[in-house]
Formats: C-alpha cells, sequence, structure tokens
C-alpha cells in the first residue's frame, strides 16, 4: 500500500511540472478569515453556505416529495413477505425505487427544467422566480397524491385559516400530508401483497402438524414455494406495473 501511495505522488507531482512546463494555469484553494471589503462579498459566502445545506438536505427532499416513499415501503413490504431476509439486498432496492421514481416523476422533471432552470440559467427569471416554477410541477404532484382528510389534519394542525383554494396551502403544510398519505397507500398495498404468501405459510404449517414435523420451521419449507409462486405469476412484473399505474 505504500508503494502505491508513493506512486500515485510521484505521478501528480508529474503532472503538475507537465502542466506547468506546458503554461497551463494550475487553480488555487485558499481557507480562512478576514475582513470584506464588501457587502456582496458576505453575501456571496452565506449563498455558499446556503448551498452547501441544500445538497446535504437533497436525499431528505428526493425522499419525501416524490413517489420514493411509496415504492421502497412497498418493496420491503414485499422482501418480508417472501421470507428472503436480504435478498434483494437494500442496495439493489433502494436502487430500482430510484429509477423508478425518475421514470414516475419524469413529466415533473422536463416541466421543471422547462420553466424553471433553463429560463433561470438564461437570466430570464429571478431565483425566487425559478423556485415558485420548479415548486408548481411538484405541488401538482403532490396535491394528486394527497388524501383531503390528511390534508386537512395539517391544516388544522398548522391553526392556520381554512384555505379556499389549493394555491393557498403552504407547501410545509402539504409536504407532512403527502407523506402521511403516501405511507398509508403503500401499507394497503403492504397488506394486499402479505396476503397469498400469509394462506402459503398457514398450508404449509397445516401440513407439517399433521405429519408430525413440528421440530422443522414451517418458514424453511414455504419460502420455496412462495418464491416458485411469485416467479409463476411475474411477481416483479406485477408489482412494479401496479406501483407506477397507482400514481396515475
Amino acid at each position: 500500500m505504500k508503494k502505491i501511495g508513493w506512486l500515485a505522488g510521484i505521478v501528480i507531482i508529474f503532472l503538475g511540472f507537465q502542466a506547468l512546463a506546458q503554461g497551463v494555469t494550475l487553480p488555487t484553494f485558499q481557507l480562512g478569515f478576514k475582513t470584506a471589503d464588501r457587502p456582496d462579498d458576505v453575501v456571496n459566502t452565506i449563498k455558499v453556505v446556503l448551498i452547501l445545506t441544500v445538497l446535504t438536505l437533497a436525499p431528505a427532499i428526493i425522499i419525501m416529495m416524490t413517489s420514493f416513499t411509496r415504492l421502497i415501503v412497498v418493496f420491503s413490504f414485499l422482501r418480508n413477505a417472501l421470507g428472503t431476509q436480504q435478498m434483494p439486498p437494500n442496495q439493489l432496492l433502494v436502487g430500482l425505487a430510484l429509477f423508478l421514481t425518475v421514470f414516475i416523476m419524469s413529466p415533473a422533471l422536463n416541466d421543471i427544467n422547462q420553466k424553471a432552470l433553463q429560463p433561470f440559467l438564461a437570466n430570464k427569471m429571478t431565483q425566487a422566480q425559478a423556485f415558485d416554477e420548479a415548486m408548481a410541477p411538484l405541488r401538482k404532484f403532490m396535491f394528486h397524491q394527497t388524501r383531503d382528510e390528511d390534508l386537512s389534519l395539517f391544516v388544522q394542525l398548522s391553526r392556520m385559516e381554512k384555505p379556499k383554494v389549493r394555491s393557498e396551502v403552504p407547501s410545509l403544510v402539504l409536504i407532512p400530508a403527502f407523506v402521511i398519505s403516501e405511507l398509508k397507500t403503500a401499507f394497503q398495498i403492504g397488506f394486499i401483497i402479505f396476503l397469498p404468501f400469509l394462506v402459503i405459510d398457514m398450508v404449509v404449517a397445516s401440513v407439517l402438524m399433521a405429519m408430525g414435523m413440528m421440530m422443522l420451521p414451517p418458514v424453511v419449507v414455504s419460502m420455496p414455494f412462495k418464491i416458485m409462486l411469485f416467479v409463476l405469476v411475474d411477481g416483479w412484473g406485477l408489482i412494479v406495473g401496479s406501483l407506477v399505474k397507482s400514481f396515475g
């Protein structure tokens, strides 16, 4: 390992000298505290800090404001119903849920790109206007998936006046109502998924009890039958297709 480290250091130094010999300007990085001469310097520093903060919260934003919540909860229910422990692994389920999220959210992402990102990059709108335009497709998606009773619950908890139209509902009220609705829908789908596998477990347990094989765990015998049933009915196609269609 030490030889590899020394070799990497020599290569970096060699490339640096070669770049200097060719007249290539190498960037420098300085970190420190000094007195700001202009207020703009302080504002730009605050903007950088805010951008870094948003980047750290990006995974939570993706989970809370998209279809990812319903997908990953249903996949977890499916794995528990099959009784396969860690198969498929968590990384695979999360990756599949992310790709399906991009697929489901593609209309909203296209609207954000056309109505918010591109005009902002072209200096045709301010940051506040771009943020409002970017939130509009996400709010439309969340409103379509949020139950009225969940939305009413958080409107009451916020102690705000009852909004007359949906545009008056703030995002801080809409997002938790959307998450609660997604969890409720995911648990309903998970219950339906559990039923056929539960029947198999009960049948296998009854057969083993009748045969006097009480020391053999029923899960060991029922798991191959559950996997075989899931493969024969094209379970992944049915699950994924039903999930995508459930978002309309």
